[in-house]
């Protein structure tokens, strides 16, 4: 789970601490997370206050300084462990916290595709036609992105060239809900006035 950004718009508050159908964020994504990998997720945050968030969670912050969210992408693909038993572990899931509607569902497939793939990214409305701050991402990723970062690509789609890449259609997400509901992110104040209105369409709500 990535909490990157000042939150200007938010006057500097951490936005995923805001409140979305009297449940924070935060607890949303994580709610998901662990209902997707069976384990708490690990929090990429630079915020000296990120560990009283919530308790419990593991925090990290970024490896690199000033890379964006494509360095929070990079700092949770760097912290890929080899499981309890030896066995290799395919990747992350990786979330932004703003982001209060991602179905367990959702990431469970995106997860259960690493086994051909280097990473897999869900298409969506955006301008990207793309989400990559909902996306698994496999150990791979890392050098790509490290590679993408020394010539000067902060993009969070900007090593994707270089890597096995699985695009998850727009058709499969639409079993989950509607993309401009899923991926939904707050941002200001009138994102989390519209939130609170997303709360009511069927399906939105864990």
């Amino acid at each position: 789970m990535i909490a990157g950004g000042g939150a200007t718009r938010y006057g500097g508050a951490p936005k995923g601490l805001v409140e979305v159908g009297g449940r924070r964020v935060l607890d949303r994504v994580v709610e998901a997370l662990t209902e997707a990998t069976g384990s708490a997720p690990l929090l990429v945050a630079n915020d000296p206050n990120a560990a009283q968030w919530r308790p419990g969670l593991e925090v990290r912050g970024d490896v690199l300084d000033g890379q964006g969210s494509l360095g929070g992408i990079l700092t949770a693909v760097e912290t890929i462990k080899t499981g309890e038993a030896g066995e290799s572990v395919k990747g992350v899931i990786c979330v932004a916290w703003d982001m209060p509607f991602v179905p367990a569902g959702l990431l469970r497939e995106l997860a259960s595709l690493l086994d051909g793939a280097d990473a897999v990214v869900p298409e969506s409305n955006g301008p990207r036609g793309l989400e990559p701050l909902c996306a698994a991402y496999g150990p791979a990723c890392g050098p790509a992105i490290r590679a993408a970062l020394a010539r000067g690509d902060q993009r969070a789609i900007g090593f994707h060239r270089d890597i096995r890449l699985v695009r998850l259609g727009r058709e499969h997400v639409l079993q989950y809900g509607d993309p401009d509901v899923v991926f939904f992110n707050v941002n200001t104040p009138d994102d989390l006035s519209r939130a609170e209105q997303l709360c009511r369409v069927p399906g939105s709500s864990r």
